[in-house]
């Protein structure tokens, strides 16, 4: 079954937005964590923002393991790959994110660390519950884009098998 490269990144967006979902879900339980003050503010900033450490006087960033620039690098990602593909409509849905993942970290308090989260003002109500909003917002938006690429997948798949067995009765008929 041939595939065309909108189908591969229908696909490709399908399995990275199940890792969003994850870090959507991570968010909402760390942010009630703090709530319901099971964890410092400290921990948890630490948590969910890339910390810069110092080994042997040489800096490096440690992304691998942190919420933030995984999440937006990933959904950058995404609207990559749709430019690319010609897939004007997905990149559509996906640009109002992205534009306030691009305002959201333009606009961070100011740190040592290339981080979204101050312990200092996170444990204020007001910046707790828009957090918490921000992240059961983007949980439904990212529910609801796995079962767009899921339909956008299933779509290409079909059109591209369509083509292929017309291609095939066409190769018969002509015999």
């Amino acid at each position: 079954m041939a595939f065309t490269f909108a189908a591969f990144c229908y696909m490709l967006a399908l399995l990275l937005t199940a890792a969003l979902i994850f870090f959507a879900i991570w968010h909402i339980i760390a942010f009630d964590e703090l709530k319901t003050d099971y964890k410092n503010p400290i921990d948890q900033c630490n948590t969910l923002n890339p910390t810069i450490e110092k080994v042997k006087k040489i800096k490096r960033v440690k992304i691998a393991i942190k919420l933030v620039l995984p999440e937006y690098l990933i959904h950058f990602f995404f609207c990559v790959m749709f430019l690319c593909a010609a897939e004007w409509l997905t990149l559509v849905l996906n640009l109002p994110l992205l534009a306030y993942h691009v305002w959201r970290y333009t606009s961070r308090p100011v740190m040592s660390c290339p981080g979204l989260y101050d312990p200092t003002t996170i444990m204020n109500a007001d910046i707790l519950a828009y957090c918490q909003k921000e992240g059961w917002c983007k949980l439904a938006f990212y529910l609801l884009s796995f079962f767009y690429y899921l339909y956008g997948y299933t779509a290409f798949s079909a059109i591209c098998l369509t083509l292929k067995i017309m291609q095939y009765l066409e190769n018969i008929h002509t015999f």
